[in-house]
């Protein structure tokens, strides 16, 4: 994608969050500086405020929760349920950029057609969504979900080590294609969607900044997009797939996704 395409998907299809939070973002973050050996703590949480730590996730939640970083993988245990936020503790064991990811098991939810108007505009649902939920004569709506987490954090000087342009196998995960830890603000953010490993196309990624009003870009045929980083600090990317559900008793069912990243100031 060249760099006037990417200037032009950064700027269109972007629109504001009008509806109620009835989608609930959880996200991870790292506490702190990370040092090669010693334990990390990061706060895993739920909430409609980022980059405010809010509601705690249950430590019986989270399905799997992992670490990469120079070419090793360990697992990231939950520490203790704090009063807003999961305490998570990593250990790298390498330099370089390492990536924290968490799954969370299924839950199922239920929402009225007034709530389901508002969920789909918050989530920028595709008109097909729409139309099959109009169709259906508007009526209320089941839905099972997993969410999704991912954040970046440096373990001291990072050496060499590309390993951040990888996915780590999240059913729906947001890969970055610039450097996540060196993001200046005025720097354009690229970025890919993946589904099942698979680039996503016009899917809906938000994107929330800690200080400002939070918007959608729209990926392009090959689950790409970029935005450009107008500010310094704590970075919200996020989004929600959608899909029919087979199964009986359900209308549909989803994958929500974060990813936390953190910009520098110039």
């Amino acid at each position: 994608m060249n760099g006037k395409a990417s200037h032009a998907l950064a700027l269109a299809v972007s629109v504001l969050f009008a509806a109620p939070g009835l989608a609930h973002d959880t996200w991870v973050r790292a506490r702190g500086a990370a040092t090669v050996g010693k334990a990390l703590v990061l706060d895993l949480t739920s909430g409609m405020a980022f980059p405010a730590l809010e509601t705690a996730i249950a430590p019986e939640r989270v399905a799997r929760a992992g670490l990469r970083v120079g070419g090793r993988t360990s697992v990231v245990v939950p520490r203790r349920r704090a009063r807003a936020s999961l305490e998570l503790v990593a250990t790298p064991e390498a330099l370089g950029l390492a990536v924290v990811w968490v799954v969370l098991h299924p839950r199922t939810l239920s929402l009225t057609p007034e709530d389901v108007r508002s969920y789909l505009d918050e989530i920028g649902a595709p008109d097909v969504v729409r139309e099959r939920w109009r169709a259906s004569g508007g009526k209320s709506w089941r839905e099972r979900y997993v969410k999704h987490a991912k954040t970046f954090f440096a373990t001291g000087s990072p050496a060499s080590d590309p390993s951040w342009r990888e996915p780590v196998g999240l059913t729906l995960e947001i890969v970055p294609e610039s450097d996540p830890g060196a993001l200046h603000a005025g720097d354009t953010l690229r970025v890919r969607v993946l589904r099942s490993g698979v680039g996503l196309a016009g899917f809906a990624l938000g994107v929330a900044p800690a200080d400002g009003k939070a918007s959608l870009v729209t990926t392009d045929a090959e689950g790409r997009a970029s935005l450009i980083l107008d500010r310094p600090g704590p970075l919200l990317l996020r989004g929600t797939e959608l899909r029919p559900s087979r199964e009986a008793g359900l209308d549909w069912e989803s994958d929500f996704t974060t990813l936390t990243l953190e910009v520098a100031l110039r």
